[in-house]
């Protein structure tokens, strides 16, 4: 196959979306938690977290365009709180179904068969079983012109996971806890690591 940016374009929808989404490869299967003003809890998973720094600890996702109503989004934007959840690899069916449009005022938690827990003053709720935990604080969006999408920067607030997963160096192993991960819209996968290697110098 070689295609070029006209042969791409020219891809009929739905393939073009499954093709293009699946080039981008693994990614952290992530269940973000929000809740609105009025109480209303929402669930939705996102395959979309980019770590954007240390100092401050930052994390990125990407919210598809707001043409629809996006709970997860307008909860954000109104309280600033929101909860990244990485669950076990077995959930993977209960965490794909986060990606239904329910109604507004649905619970995804209760449709789907997720617990929620609250830790701390973190107004957002937490998958109670998540094997990490990471409440986070909206403090910037940023619109991506070119396709509507936007990018949500959050800063982490607190982290809640076994001390067993992480290393002396400061190291998490998500692998050794077979953490949920996904490829494209609907694949999901558990990873297996091949080693770590030194600073790489010339």
């Amino acid at each position: 196959m070689h295609l070029h940016q006209a042969d791409i374009e020219n891809l009929e929808t739905r393939y073009r979306t499954t093709f293009v989404n699946s080039l981008a490869g693994f990614r952290q299967a992530v269940l973000v938690g929000t809740k609105s003003q009025a109480g209303l809890t929402n669930l939705a998973i996102f395959n979309s977290l980019i770590h954007l720094g240390a100092n401050p600890a930052l994390l990125g996702l990407i919210s598809r365009p707001d043409v629809v109503p996006r709970d997860t989004y307008k909860n954000m934007l109104e309280t600033k709180s929101y909860t990244l959840n990485y669950v076990h690899y077995t959930d993977f069916e209960k965490a794909h179904q986060t990606s239904a449009r329910y109604e507004s005022g649905i619970s995804e938690f209760d449709e789907v068969g997720f617990n929620e827990a609250y830790i701390d003053d973190c107004y957002a709720p937490f998958v109670s079983n998540a094997i990490v935990k990471i409440a986070m604080k909206l403090e910037d969006t940023i619109p991506i012109p070119l396709n509507g999408t936007i990018l949500i920067i959050g800063s982490i607030q607190q982290i809640e996971m076994d001390n067993k997963l992480v290393g002396q160096d400061g190291f998490v192993d998500l692998s050794q806890a077979e953490v949920l991960i996904s490829q494209g819209l609907d694949a999901y996968y558990v990873s297996k690591a091949i080693g770590r290697l030194g600073y790489a110098k010339p």
